[in-house]
C-alpha cells in the first residue's frame, strides 16, 4: 500500500535524513515538501529543501511557508545544532530549482481537496503551516487522512525549556490550534526520539547502503553529532524527524497510548504538551479536547534496521 504524504519540514539535519528516507521508501508517495521556519529561517529552510530534492533527483513541489509564529516575535534559530546553513556547514552548492508559487498552507489545502481522505500530513517542524491551512479551509480535518507530528514531550522533559520541545515551543499557539482540530493525530515526541540515540556507525551504514544520499547524511550530521555529544561519554546523535515516517511503514514499531492533550501558551508553560491518557481524568478541560495517540515506546533494533534497509533500496 502506498501512502500519499505531504512532508512539512524545516531542514535541518535530522529533517535531511527524514526527507531522504521518505523519498526512498516505495510505500510513501511524497506529494511535496512544505517548508516552515524552525531550525533555520523560512527562506533558508525552503532553499535547503530545494537542494535536497535536487540531490535526490526527484521532481516534487517545494513551497515556502510561515516565517513567524502565530503570536509573538520572530523565533531564535538552532544554528548551534544545525550549523549556519542548516546543513552542518558543509558549503553545499546553491540549488538551481525554483520554489512552487503556492504557499505551504495553500499547497496543503489544494492537495487535500484533490485527494480527499488520502493525504497524511507529516509535520516535523513548527505547526504554523498546518494552523494556517486550517484557517484557509475550516473543513480540512474532514479531508485529511491523518496528521503525524514529530514534536512534544508527554512524559519526559523538554529540550528548549524544562517542559517544552522545540517544534511545539517555536509556535505554541499554532500547536494549540492543530491539536485542537478534529483530525486523527499521532504524536512522536521526545518520549521516543530521545530514547534512541544513534552512534556514528549508524550514519556509516547509511553511507554504505547509499553512497550519495546516505553519504550526504553522514557528512552533514558531523556538526549535529558534535552538538549532541557534548558532555557525554559516547558519541551520539538523534534523528527525531524520521520517526513519524517509519510509523507509516510499520506501526508495530511503536507503542501508542491514546488520550487527550493540552498545549501551554502562557510564558512559563509555552509549548508544554500535557498529556492525559484515557481514564486518567474526569476533567472537562481535558475531555473536551479531541483524542490523539502518543508514541510512548519504540523497538530500537527494528527501527534502526528499517532506516538502514530503506536507505539501501
Amino acid at each position: 500500500m502506498t501512502h500519499k504524504i505531504i512532508l512539512d519540514t524545516d531542514p535541518g539535519i535530522d529533517d535531511t535524513m527524514a526527507i531522504f528516507f521518505a523519498l526512498q521508501a516505495p510505500e510513501l508517495e511524497v506529494l511535496g515538501l512544505t517548508t516552515v521556519f524552525g531550525n533555520v529561517p523560512a527562506q533558508m529552510s525552503a532553499k535547503n529543501a530545494l537542494s535536497l530534492i535536487e540531490l535526490a533527483e526527484v521532481d516534487i513541489p517545494v513551497c515556502l511557508g510561515a516565517a513567524m509564529p502565530h503570536v509573538g516575535p520572530e523565533s531564535s534559530y538552532a544554528y548551534f545544532v544545525h550549523g549556519d546553513d542548516g546543513l552542518g556547514n558543509i558549503n553545499h552548492p546553491e540549488p538551481k530549482g525554483q520554489l512552487d508559487p503556492r504557499s505551504s498552507a495553500q499547497f496543503i489545502v489544494e492537495m487535500a481537496r484533490k485527494y480527499p481522505g488520502e493525504v497524511t500530513l507529516v509535520a516535523v517542524g513548527p505547526l504554523s503551516n498546518l494552523a494556517l491551512a486550517l484557517k484557509l479551509e475550516p473543513q480540512l480535518p474532514k479531508l485529511i487522512k491523518a496528521v503525524n507530528i514529530m514534536g512534544g514531550a508527554a512524559f519526559v522533559p523538554g529540550n528548549v525549556t524544562p517542559v517544552a520541545e522545540a517544534n511545539i515551543w517555536n509556535d505554541a499557539h499554532a500547536a494549540e490550534i492543530v491539536f485542537g482540530a478534529s483530525w486523527p493525530i499521532n504524536m512522536f515526541g521526545l518520549d521516543v526520539t530521545y530514547d534512541l540515540p544513534f552512534s556514528p556507525d549508524f550514519t556509516s551504514q547509511l553511507a554504505e547502503q547509499n553512497p550519495k544520499l546516505g553519504g550526504f547524511v553522514q557528512q552533514t550530521s558531523k556538526f549535529y553529532t558534535e552538538f549532541y555529544s557534548q558532555g557525554k561519554d559516547e558519541t551520539v546523535c538523534y534523528f527525531h524527524d524520521a520517526f513519524p515516517l517509519a510509523y507509516m511503514l510499520d506501526e508495530t514499531l511503536f507503542t501508542m497510548t491514546e488520550g487527550h492533550l493540552r498545549v501551554g501558551t502562557d510564558p512559563l508553560h509555552k509549548g508544554q504538551t500535557s498529556f492525559a491518557p484515557n481514564g486518567s481524568t474526569t476533567s472537562e478541560l481535558w475531555l473536551n479536547m479531541p483524542k490523539l495517540k502518543v508514541a510512548t515506546a519504540v523497538d530500537h533494533p527494528r527501527l534502526t534496521q528499517l532506516f538502514i534497509d530503506v536507505y539501501g533500496r
